[in-house]
């Protein structure tokens, strides 16, 4: 499906710097019969998903939905660690087209920025959306929405952006839209810090999964994630389940993802995220096949600078360290760009070492 930017435009309305989108009433009826029925469209046929956002729901009451598990109702306007309230809130729903390539493919991933954070890192990148909470509220039926206008005008998945704390909302969201023609795969894309038992509730419901590794070391991950202490083990322990529930990463005949694990590890300096310990991990633990991002954009952002371990960029030789330990690990399956920048550093030592 081409897309122009007339169809792009046409039709929305801005918020925060970015677009939401409008509900299209004809668009169940444009779906075709025979295209692609996700898991959670099974989930419906099967009478199962109502009783999944009932469930998720109820969590609200007594909030345990991330490791935290601070325990307010947030029903009745609590607001646990990450501020958030049962309202879901949104900054922005536009394609994304800086992602992993086989969730781009021509027409950019359906990404939706969610407010508000249960991390709550020292050195985030979207401060402004995930601590400060910038954002506005909108009714399930809403987010149903901006799903469906993101599948119109040709995106391949919906990309949810720290949706940890809002999976009942999405849930909810999801069926709504599926019952109103959605039929592309859902991408929750996490900071890692999961508890196992809520991810659960999502078998059956996502597809991809795009988690991130953020630290192998507990005293790392309280330093610089707001005392999450425990988000190594967390994170190991989500990612399995993860694994368990849609395998390795899988593309369709174009090369759009369609499921599996995606695992995003961002190197930092003075070895901060344990590169080394994580490639290891992912070697011991997950089929070697299994797709890693090694990620070289760490930049200095929010409070980093207030801690010199963090106050600087990564140097061409911490990646390309990095990039050495997973081939030793024996990983087969790193991402196409990381292989780019890797070998774009090599060829630019050896053009200096000339």
């Amino acid at each position: 499906m081409n897309v122009t930017r007339r169809d792009f435009i046409k039709g929305s309305i801005m918020l925060g710097g970015s677009l939401l989108f409008p509900f299209n009433s004809t668009l169940a009826a444009q779906v075709k019969e025979k295209q692609w029925l996700p898991a959670y469209g099974k989930l419906e046929n099967e009478g199962k998903l109502a009783q999944r956002v009932e469930e998720a729901y109820s969590i609200f009451e007594e909030c345990q939905l991330c490791p935290r598990q601070c325990g307010v109702n947030r029903l009745n306007g609590e607001h646990g660690y990450c501020k958030a309230p049962s309202t879901v809130m949104i900054y922005s729903a536009h394609p994304h087209f800086g992602e992993e390539i086989s969730l781009v493919g021509k027409n950019g991933s359906g990404t939706i920025f969610f407010s508000n954070c249960n991390l709550r890192c020292v050195f985030c990148q979207n401060w402004p959306i995930s601590i400060e909470g910038q954002g506005r509220g909108f009714a399930d039926e809403q987010l149903a929405q901006m799903m469906l206008h993101l599948q119109k005008i040709g995106c391949h998945n919906i990309n949810l952006v720290t949706p940890t704390h809002v999976m009942p909302n999405i849930v909810n969201a999801t069926r709504i839209a599926f019952k109103n023609g959605m039929r592309i795969p859902l991408v929750y894309n996490t900071s890692g810090y999961e508890r196992v038992e809520i991810l659960k509730l999502l078998d059956g419901i996502v597809e991809i999964y795009l988690p991130d590794m953020k630290y192998m070391d507990a005293d790392k991950a309280a330093k610089f994630s707001s005392g999450a202490s425990d988000y190594p083990e967390a994170a190991k322990a989500a990612i399995i389940e993860m694994h368990r529930q849609v395998g390795l990463h899988q593309v369709n005949t174009h090369g759009i993802a369609t499921r599996g694990v995606m695992i995003r590890h961002l190197v930092m300096p003075n070895r901060v995220a344990g590169t080394k310990a994580f490639v290891r991990w992912v070697a011991e633990n997950l089929p070697k096949t299994t797709y890693v991002n090694i990620m070289h954009q760490y930049h200095v952002d929010y409070k980093a600078f207030e801690y010199p371990e963090i106050w600087r960029a990564i140097s061409a030789e911490e990646f390309l360290e990095a990039m050495q330990w997973a081939e030793e690990y024996g990983l087969k399956n790193l991402d196409p760009k990381s292989l780019v920048v890797r070998d774009f550093f090599v060829q630019h030592q050896e053009k200096r070492g000339s």
